[in-house]
């Protein structure tokens, strides 16, 4: 079964699968077969719908190393996987029959995000850099760029200094999420703190040979995400707003910030890159500021507070 998930692994790259997909199946498959080979398990027709069944059940009582449970989302994402790899295996007749093909998946339950930063709260994050520091310049311009655009953690990361038009004030993703290329604005503020830091600080930063990286660590390197994850909690820690979060508390308050403003919901889902609108539509739940003015003006139970 493991020569079996190498060549679905082969198949998947031909047809520009992303290498995140390729990394899930790998891992996640991989587990499987491991586990079905400590139960005697080695071929793949001999797996049955009850082992599967027996193997979500693993998963729903699975905990990880702080003790917490596997969310249903990541229980889903492994189910889901296991079943296009037997999906795979039917296809090319390694297999007669998919056991797989009705298994009852867990539903995914549509959460809110955690926590969402106020326009106040943002500014407290953006200034927290040191800007007497080229580290600092580059924070500042990092923060600006996560708040201004709503990008994700690796699409900042893989920014190279073609993507970026500071005339036009635009930059440009490259294969993000899906592979999908999309053209973003920079915003005024943050195309002129992007300026400052390549002419100020990243000259400082480079070592040769220039991989063209727009953001770099002190060795040098570009930014990976773990450090850039890093770098944006603790500004984030510093700042005192009593709020927990890294690259993603900026993507949620860009898209709630621009609904509360009034932008359509077609933009939102664009500067986000979502493949479908109802992934966008959470953050409709999490614009409140309408639904309290209306509440207020509408809600019979308008009483004086209390003494």
């Amino acid at each position: 079964m493991k020569e079996l998930l190498e060549e679905h692994c082969r198949w998947m790259e031909t047809r520009n699968y992303a290498q995140g997909t390729l990394q899930n199946n790998r891992l996640y498959v991989g587990r499987f077969i491991d586990w079905l080979a400590e139960r005697g398990v080695t071929r793949a027709q001999d797996v049955t719908r009850p082992m599967l069944e027996r193997y979500q059940r693993v998963l729903f009582h699975h905990r990880k190393p702080d003790g917490q449970p596997l969310s249903f989302a990541g229980q889903h994402v492994r189910l889901v996987t296991i079943q296009g790899f037997f999906k795979w295996l039917c296809r090319k007749y390694h297999i007669t029959a998919n056991p797989a093909a009705d298994l009852e998946l867990p539903k995914v339950e549509k959460r809110l995000p955690r926590q969402v930063l106020t326009a106040h709260e943002a500014e407290q994050v953006l200034n927290q850099p040191d800007l007497s520091t080229p580290i600092g310049l580059r924070d500042r311009a990092v923060l600006e760029i996560l708040y201004s655009t709503g990008m994700r953690c690796k699409e900042l990361v893989g920014l190279r200094l073609y993507d970026l038009d500071l005339g036009r004030g635009t930059v440009m993703i490259r294969e993000g999420k899906g592979k999908k290329d999309r053209l973003l604005p920079l915003g005024e503020r943050a195309a002129a703190w992007l300026n400052k830091y390549l002419e100020e600080a990243r000259p400082k930063l480079i070592v040769e040979p220039d991989e063209r990286e727009v953001f770099l660590c002190v060795s040098g390197r570009g930014l990976t995400p773990g450090v850039l994850g890093n770098l944006v909690h603790d500004h984030v820690q510093r700042s005192g707003i009593g709020k927990a979060g890294s690259c993603h508390i900026f993507r949620h308050a860009m898209a709630t910030l621009m609904l509360e403003n009034g932008a359509d919901l077609r933009y939102v889902q664009q500067m986000l890159g979502h493949a479908r609108l109802n992934t966008t539509e959470i953050y409709t739940h999490v614009n409140i500021q309408k639904l309290i003015e209306v509440h207020r003006l509408t809600h019979l139970a308008k009483l004086p507070p209390p003494a």
